[in-house]
Parts: C-alpha cells; structure tokens; sequence
C-alpha cells in the first residue's frame, strides 16, 4: 500500500512516539516495522488493528484510501522562531498533519456551507498589503480594529485547533484541506499574540497557496499588520507613538505593543533611532518578553469543532460513534469532536 508507511511515521510523530515506543506498544519486529514504514510490506488485519490502538486511531483510518492519497509530507506554514529544535517543529507539524486527515473524514458527514471563502492572490502581482485589504472587502468587515478574528476565520471555512505548544518558540501553523484551511494555533500565548498569530497564517495562506517566494515570513508579517492594523485607519492613531498611548491602543486594536510600534515605523511616523530607545524602555521594564494588559483582553474561542460535533450528534449519532466515524480510537485523548461544546446554530 503506496503511502502506509508515510502515515505511521506521521502518527506517531504527532504522539511523540519514536519508533522503538511504536514497537514496543504494538509488539512489532524493528524487521517488520521497518518494511512497513519504507512501504516494503503491508501489516496483515492483527497488526494492523495493534498499530493502530498504539498510535490512538481505529484500524479503518490506517487503511483509508484517502489518508493514502494525501500530502502528508506537505510543509505547514509556520510560525516560529529560528532557534526551535526541528523534533519540536516536525511534532507539531504532524500534528496538524494528522488533524486534517481527521477533519477530511468528517467533511464526508458533514457539509461546510461558509460564509466567506479564503481567497488566494499571486504574491508576484499583489502586495502583501493589498491583499489584506482586498480580503477585509471581500469579507466585508467594518473599518477599524478586526473584534473576534477567530469568528471571522470561522466564518470563512477555516478550522481552528488550539493546543498548549509547550514552547513559547512556535506560535501556530496551517494549511489546506481541499477548498478549506486549517490552523493549529499554541493556547499558551497571550490574546494579542494569538491574534497576530492566526493574521500572519491566514497571510500564508492567502498568499502562498502552492507558491514560493523569497520571503514568504515577511510577506505574512506585512499581512498581517496590514489586516488587523489598516495604515488609512491606524495613522493618525499612532502619533505619539509612546509607551502609554500604545498601552491604550492595545486595549482598543488587540494587538501588542510592540506590534503598534512597528506600524508606526512601517509608516515612517518613528525614526530608528526612537526604535531602538523603545525597545530599550521596553526591556528595562520587563515589557519586551511580558507586556501588560495582555489580560485584559478577550481571549478567541474557536466553535467550529464544537459545531461540527454538535451536528453530528443532531443526526443521533453517540460519543463512540462520533470518534470511530472521525478515525478516532475510543480512549483518544486527541479527539476533539467529542468533547462536549456550546450549542451553536447549525450551518
């Protein structure tokens, strides 16, 4: 079976499984796991059924055509610092992996009708900046700061996993499920962080959808501060741009300071020299790494993973029958759809 042992070793990459854990839970030959992962030999229905308990999913999910067919070994788009152990990296990225193969399962049970689609432009012909705007019309969003982004996300199709990264060095990832997007986004941040987070993955996917450009991070920086800071709105805003006056406009925009400050040095309205002595204030006060009022702003609930569980226990479907039909295992402890979520209106 073409692909078989791609998904095994993204599975138990997403689990945090090296191979010789995957070979001693599911009692396998180094031998045999090797030919299964180098797609040498395919497992017989026993060991298919113990790989797949070890690694949390139903047997059916392993032997999915689907699954086969999918681009596992896709880069996500990332999020992250420089510095970040690559183990860490590949985890999380096959993390998401593994999600979307989850989430393409129940797009087969469960009809996506959005509101908004997440369009793609060609970076060669449109400007970061540009397209930020052109997707703030298309969604018809009101001027001035984006309230609840993670509802506008959701409003366009786009799936939104939150999990605590253990790692402040990695912010989110995403990519495409067929005509929808997915995120993975690190709980563990602040508000304003999170939301500058998911701007910059929906920069990556607005703009580097199957296409490669020099700079992809800068273009999704410069997306998001675009998409969330409009420059014809912001500017007159910014002037000062001090700490107090940006400790305000936190609260107002729902971005960091440090974000706000940046903008003001995209429009030229700070010198390089004030940029330095900000960041300089910055750090003696212990603001560069934990800004204030980060608090007090409204943490972003994503619902569409409770919706979709809703909806399937509208058509009368039970906990167990929701996790074998998602490729879940019952014991999972990676199975969001099961999870009790607030009601919402059925789409």
């Amino acid at each position: 079976m073409n692909g078989f042992g791609e998904l095994l070793g993204t599975l138990r990459r997403a689990i945090g499984m090296t191979q010789d854990d995957l070979l001693a839970a599911a009692g396998i030959s180094q031998v045999a796991m090797s030919r299964y992962e180098n797609n040498q030999r395919t497992p017989d229905e026993d060991t298919t059924a113990r790989l797949a308990a070890a690694l949390g999913v139903t047997p059916r999910f392993l032997v999915r055509d689907h699954a086969v067919r999918g681009a596992l070994a896709v880069d996500a788009h990332m999020r992250r610092q420089k510095t970040t152990k690559a183990t860490l990296w590949r985890r999380l990225e096959a993390r998401l992996n593994k999600y979307r193969l989850h989430v393409s399962i129940l797009f087969e049970e469960v009809s996506m009708r959005a509101e908004q689609t997440v369009p793609s432009f060609d970076p060669v012909d449109v400007t970061p900046e540009q397209a930020a705007l052109m997707v703030r019309a298309q969604w018809r969003m009101p001027m001035g700061p984006v309230h609840n982004l993670t509802r506008w996300l959701e409003a366009a199709g786009c799936v939104i996993f939150e999990e605590d990264f253990g790692t402040h060095r990695i912010d989110g990832l995403s990519q495409w499920i067929g005509d929808h997007p997915v995120m993975l986004v690190n709980r563990a941040a602040p508000p304003d962080r999170i939301r500058l987070t998911m701007a910059h993955e929906l920069g990556h996917l607005v703009l580097h959808n199957g296409l490669a450009t020099e700079d992809p991070e800068g273009e999704a920086n410069a997306f998001a501060a675009e998409f969330l800071m409009p420059s014809h709105v912001i500017r007159p805003d910014l002037r000062p741009a001090t700490p107090g006056r940006l400790r305000d406009l936190k609260r107002v925009w729902g971005v960091s300071m440090q974000a706000l400050f940046e903008k003001a040095y995209r429009l030229k309205l700070v010198t390089g020299t004030e940029r330095t002595t900000f960041y300089k204030n910055l750090n003696a006060r212990g603001w560069k790494v934990n800004e204030p009022d980060s608090d007090l702003l409204a943490p972003e609930q994503p619902q569409l993973i409770a919706l979709i569980g809703d909806v399937l226990r509208g058509k009368g479907l039970t906990e167990k029958e929701i996790a074998d039909l998602a490729g879940f295992s019952p014991d999972s402890e990676d199975n969001p759809f099961t999870r009790p979520g607030r009601r919402l209106h059925a789409m």
